[in-house]
């Protein structure tokens, strides 16, 4: 055997034994290197998701809130806008008359869900003259009671209707009723007498189990009498 041969046979082992352990140090370095292994990565996206989810839904459910709060105010600043327009209104009513079959009667008129009468305020035009407002109840199909208001200058028929409010399950009126010669009166949901005007209204406003109800005295109230005309064909009291 020559030297040659006895080196290559002496040094090969020693060749196999070398890539062995570099093989090992390799295998070792991948796995105790920075890197993220699959589970890991998966776990990783998992989290990120449910904490997007969370941050989505309360963004979500913070935007619900101010819209709804804003709807509130909303709906609170319309009904207080609302109540004082026909705490106005009736405040204003003046007790105009008319001829009917050669008598003369008033324009006011009362049931429990349609309110008339004759003012010199306006919803659209503040005080510019007198005009015939009309209150009407009616019934959507949510189950609430809408009020409307149209008014109409005095002897005119191209009035104009809004809607007042739209949030209460019940609205009704009452008018206090006394007999001259009584002492005390009481609250009735019709009112009868062609001659007189009552001495204040009643407005209820139900929601569930609250009642408010807005109490309004008539600044005019009383037996018809007649005084001359104001303009043709209605008279002043």
């Amino acid at each position: 055997m020559t030297g040659d041969e006895m080196t290559e046979r002496t040094s090969f082992p020693t060749r196999r034994r070398g890539g062995r352990n570099a093989s090992r140090i390799t295998h070792h370095a991948l796995r105790s290197g920075s890197g993220f292994t699959l589970l890991e990565l998966v776990i990783s996206i998992t989290i990120i998701g449910i904490i997007v989810l969370i941050i989505a839904g309360a963004t979500r459910l913070g935007f619900r809130s101010v819209d709804a709060g804003e709807k509130k105010i909303e709906s609170l600043e319309r009904m207080r806008s609302s109540l004082w327009l026909i705490n106005s209104q009736i405040q204003s009513e003046i007790p105009l008359t008319f001829d009917e079959d050669g008598s003369r009667k008033y324009y006011f008129k009362g049931t429990r869900e349609f309110l008339q009468f004759s003012t010199n305020y306006s919803l659209a035009g503040g005080e510019r003259g007198y005009v015939l407002a009309a209150y009407k109840v009616v019934p959507d199909d949510r189950g609430k009671q809408v009020l409307y208001l149209t008014e109409n200058g005095i002897g005119m028929t191209n009035g104009t209707e809004t809607k007042l409010l739209d949030v209460f399950d019940e609205i009704y009126f009452e008018y206090f009723y006394k007999e001259p010669a009584a002492e005390q009166g009481s609250w009735v949901q019709q009112w009868t007498d062609e001659t007189a005007i009552p001495e204040k209204v009643r407005v209820h406003f139900v929601e569930g189990t609250k009642d408010l109800a807005l109490i309004i005295p008539m600044r005019s109230r009383g037996s018809l009498a007649q005084r001359p005309s104001a303009a043709p064909g209605f008279t002043i009291r």
